[in-house]
C-alpha cells in the first residue's frame, strides 16, 4: 500500500500546495483507480498523519516550507531526516507530520512505513488568503506529474 498525505493550511496562501495536490491526487485516482494506493488530505494534524500511514509500506508526505529558499523550490527529502519526537505538551497542534513520522515509528514498530518521502515546496507567501503563487502553482504541477508517474508506475 502506497499511502499520500498532503498536509497544510489552506487559508494561508502557498501553506495549502501540499492540501492542493492531495485533492487533485484524490481527483486523479477517482478517474484512474488503483487499488494499491490511498490519498488523504491532514491539513494541519499531524496525529492523522500518523494513523493514515499506518499499515502502508511506503509513504509519501507532501507540504511547504519556508527555508528562505528561492520560491518554488521543491526538496524531495527521505523521511528518516526529517523525522522528530515532539517535545512534551498538552496541545495537539504541537504535533507535526515530523513528530508523526518519528512517534508512528515507535508505536507502531514494522506497521508503519519503512520508506518515506517528504516533498517539501518553498512557499512565497504565507499570508491570509487562497491563491497559490505563481512559482510555487508551477511547482505543485511538477510535484503533481512526478507522484502519479510513481503511482502509474
Amino acid at each position: 500500500m502506497l499511502t499520500i498525505i498532503g498536509c497544510g493550511n489552506l487559508n494561508r496562501r502557498d501553506d495549502a500546495v501540499g492540501v492542493i495536490i492531495a485533492q487533485r491526487l484524490q481527483q486523479y485516482l477517482a478517474a484512474h483507480p488503483h487499488s494499491h494506493v490511498q490519498v488523504y488530505d491532514c491539513g494541519t494534524a499531524g496525529m492523522e498523519v500518523m494513523f493514515q500511514a499506518r499499515g502502508s509500506k511506503q509513504l509519501i508526505i507532501i507540504d511547504a516550507s519556508a527555508t528562505g529558499s528561492k520560491a518554488g523550490a521543491v526538496f524531495k527529502v527521505p523521511g528518516k531526516e526529517l523525522e522528530a519526537l515532539p517535545e512534551p505538551s498538552y496541545n495537539l497542534h504541537d504535533f507535526r507530520w515530523d513528530h508523526a513520522l518519528a512517534a508512528g515509528r515507535k508505536i507502531f514498530e514494522n506497521d508503519f512505513p519503512q520508506k518515506v518521502i517528504v516533498y517539501l515546496i518553498e512557499a512565497e507567501n504565507l499570508d491570509f488568503g487562497w491563491e497559490l503563487s505563481p512559482a510555487v502553482k508551477h511547482s505543485a504541477d511538477l510535484v503533481f506529474a512526478e507522484i502519479t508517474a510513481i503511482i502509474d508506475g
